[in-house]
């Protein structure tokens, strides 16, 4: 039996005016999704259990049937896993964002944007590295990333009350009273105050103004954690296989649970990305293992723009480029397989930040399901799916997770 999870970051959203009331999921054409979702059973899952953070690490954590409540430390850790970082024990991981900031003559710090413009790996490959050779020390070390997000390692003590934020939750808004956090850590507080001199004087930096785009004018650090200890997927389930993800955090999953990381050239994380490459590795990886998860962040980074047709793209793209060629490809093979799309939190437009609402999904079985859905896939069928028979409604992506591998409960 071969295992097939297919994520679609933060597609979920609420019904928007512009869509003619509507959400992106259902104003996209998805012929792959519909036909696979009528043959299969809709599920409501719950990846964010309560008091966590909606964020991608803990979700994503969740979906992989890892429980958060037992395994989650922090989003950095899983980006350090990634990037082939050790935290030693006396080491915490922060994300580094390059961020677009306007300080105002009477105090206020905008978040402008929160990716710098969605700056090259290329570009901010230079800026880190400068960061590090200019600011790096006993108690910071730097590491470059992909695109605007990077990595931050602090050996030290953390202050009681040292609190951070993710930048994207504060797009458009004053977030001076969170930089103020910094300014308890001596070492924070000094590279701040030099970094945004040292970035607006790099070439980078100025060929970006040059040709009108955003520059990188500061960075923010936040998601800290030490690095967690997790059995892989091959001790607890038995399921060996690959995980396919522009995304650090991602990648950094698929290290501590055992997949192998595989990078997907040209694959950038937002509507650019290589669709194709990535479904071809999808099928590479399961020429002879079990299991691949297959990410793509681009709805995500839509919601947290507030852009509508964007993310109706993305969807579009995800369900023609992702969905549709490897399907095509396992029902050509033959063998039997059980597939899933979800997401693994919902990104609304109108908040351009995520929610912790239980996520809608579809589980596929190439041999069929008892009690197939005859609906296609939108958070409204799935949430009138479990209406019906609350067996559907899964409490845990733990739940999902056993459900999805060992085939509990298939085709109720």
């Amino acid at each position: 039996m071969k295992y097939i999870l297919l994520i679609g970051d933060g597609m979920g959203d609420v019904a928007i005016s512009a869509l003619d009331n509507q959400t992106p999921l259902e104003a996209a054409a998805t012929p792959a999704m519909d036909r696979l979702a009528r043959l299969s059973e809709l599920l409501l899952v719950r990846t964010v259990p309560e008091g966590y953070p909606p964020g991608s690490d803990v979700a994503n954590l969740s979906l992989l049937g890892y429980e958060p409540e037992l395994y989650y430390t922090g989003r950095a850790p899983l980006e350090a896993a990634s990037l082939g970082v050790e935290i030693g024990a006396d080491e915490i991981a922060f994300r580094c964002n390059l961020v677009h900031v306007d300080r105002k003559s009477d105090g206020a710090l905008m978040m402008v944007d929160y990716s710098s413009g969605h700056i090259s790996t290329e570009e901010s490959r230079q800026l880190i590295n400068t960061l590090q050779a200019e600011c790096g020390n006993e108690q910071l070390a730097l590491y470059p990333g992909v695109s605007y997000r990077h990595l931050l390692v602090f050996r030290g003590i953390l202050p009681a009350g040292f609190i951070t934020v993710p930048p994207h939750d504060y797009s458009d808004q004053d977030v001076a009273s969170f930089y103020q956090s910094y300014q308890q850590v001596a070492p924070f507080r000094d590279l701040l105050a030099r970094a945004p001199r040292i970035l607006a004087e790099h070439p980078v930096n100025r060929e970006r103004e040059r040709q009108g785009k955003r520059t990188a004018n500061g960075i923010w650090l936040w998601g800290e954690g030490r690095r967690p200890a997790m059995e892989t997927l091959d001790a607890r389930f038995g399921i060996r296989g690959g995980l396919i993800s522009a995304v650090d955090l991602l990648k950094g999953l698929g290290v501590l649970s055992g997949l192998e990381a595989i990078e997907v050239e040209g694959a950038t994380g937002y509507l650019d990305t290589n669709y194709e490459g990535k479904a071809q590795a999808a099928l590479k990886v399961l020429e002879t293992d079990d299991f691949v998860l297959v990410h793509v962040e681009a709805p995500d980074e839509t919601g947290h723009q507030g852009l509508v047709r964007e993310k109706v793209q993305a969807i579009e793209d995800f369900d023609r480029r992702i969905v549709a060629p490897i399907v095509e490809e396992m029902e050509r093979r033959g063998e039997p397989f059980r597939l899933v799309v979800t997401m693994d939190h919902y990104t609304p437009i109108h908040r351009k930040t995520h929610e912790d609402w239980p996520v809608p999904m579809f589980l596929f079985d190439s041999r069929g399901i008892i009690a197939p859905s005859n609906q296609t896939y939108t958070e409204a069928h799935v949430l009138a799916a479990v209406r019906d028979n609350q067996k559907l409604n899964l409490p845990s992506g733990a739940a999902f997770f056993r459900r999805f591998v060992e085939q509990e409960g298939r085709g109720e």
